[in-house]
């Protein structure tokens, strides 16, 4: 490791050397809250009520509430704080541990109503110091500007560092077509209501292309303790099909698809492609739910969060349930 890479590693005020550390959600213990807040006015707890759909750029989707007229909101702001509040508090901004400006880029129609898409304008934090922010900004710059890697200039890596302060679920998407197959990890995704899910996925990349061709997808939520393995299929995401033996499945299937459940599986859903559409890099794949299955209630969720936020909870005394890879 070059000599400054090592000098900068060493004051950038980072506690865990993974930018992201894995987790099972269920015991992750006093988690972060997510508000829409307007003129210091709490408007709408969205923590269990938004999905994070894209990072270059950062894209958040959200449905219809009746507390905000979405149609009449081009902008909007969300704040992350440690502290409850609820609609209608008054709050001063230092309770916020950060915010994030969103513009509206797409609405889309569904048969359950209008979903819309917000993309980050600016965010701000306070997980590490200003003096810290910068050092982390600069190895950025120095650091990440390489091939393969989707560089976050700017204000995007903190746009991205702040939205990964919520535990993301991690799952895997099953993919099949004739006798061949693809699994491959995700973050970017969620349901949007009973009735619909959405995933993003890079534009060009073969599991894009993938999903496209077979339209019918196994989506399944993982126990943590399976992490180092999730991880390990990122690489799928440009890898074409293969047979079902260089896969970790198990002898199980869906009950509609009849698509191999990878091993570890708590959760799934049956998911059919109803529609698409492209901002910046990637492609927004809307889906029905065809159906859904508990198979295990026992186990932790794999999920991550990023490194700043673990960072701020250790400097707080905070407990975190880590799986270090």
């Amino acid at each position: 490791m070059p000599i400054l890479k090592k000098v900068l590693s060493k004051f950038n005020g980072l506690h865990f050397k993974q930018e992201y550390l894995c987790l099972a959600k269920e015991f992750f213990e006093k988690p972060l809250h997510a508000y829409i807040f307007y003129d210091s006015l709490i408007i709408k707890d969205i923590t269990n009520h938004h999905l994070f759909t894209g990072y270059s750029p950062l894209v958040f989707t959200l449905p219809s509430y009746k507390e905000v007229n979405f149609s009449n909101s081009e902008n909007i702001d969300i704040l992350f704080s440690y502290h409850e509040f609820q609609p209608n508090d008054i709050i001063d901004l230092k309770d916020a541990l950060a915010t994030i400006s969103f513009k509206k880029i797409h609405e889309q129609s569904s048969d359950n109503g209008l979903i819309y898409y917000y993309e980050g304008q600016n965010a701000a934090h306070h997980f590490v110091s200003a003096f810290h922010q910068e050092i982390i900004q600069l190895q950025n710059r120095l650091y990440n500007k390489r091939p393969g890697n989707v560089y976050l200039a700017g204000n995007l890596l903190k746009q991205v560092q702040v939205a990964y302060s919520l535990a993301r679920v991690i799952s895997l998407v099953t993919i099949k077509q004739n006798d061949y197959f693809n699994l491959f990890p995700t973050d970017l995704h969620g349901k949007i209501d009973d009735e619909y899910y959405i995933i993003s996925l890079r534009q060009g990349g073969k599991a894009a292309q993938q999903v496209e061709l077979t339209k019918n997808i196994l989506i399944t939520e993982i126990d943590s303790s399976f992490y180092k393995t999730v991880y390990s299929l990122g690489k799928n995401h440009m890898q074409d099909l293969r047979t079902r033996d260089q896969f970790p499945f198990t002898d199980s299937f869906s009950e509609v698809f009849q698509l191999p459940l990878p091993r570890f599986a708590i959760y799934y859903r049956e998911l059919e492609l109803a529609q698409t559409f492209d901002h910046g890099i990637h492609r927004f794949f809307l889906f029905k739910i065809i159906s859904k299955r508990q198979i295990v209630d026992t186990l932790g969720t794999l999920a991550h969060v990023h490194n700043l936020y673990a960072t701020w909870r250790h400097n707080k005394g905070l407990s975190g349930n880590y799986l270090i890879r």
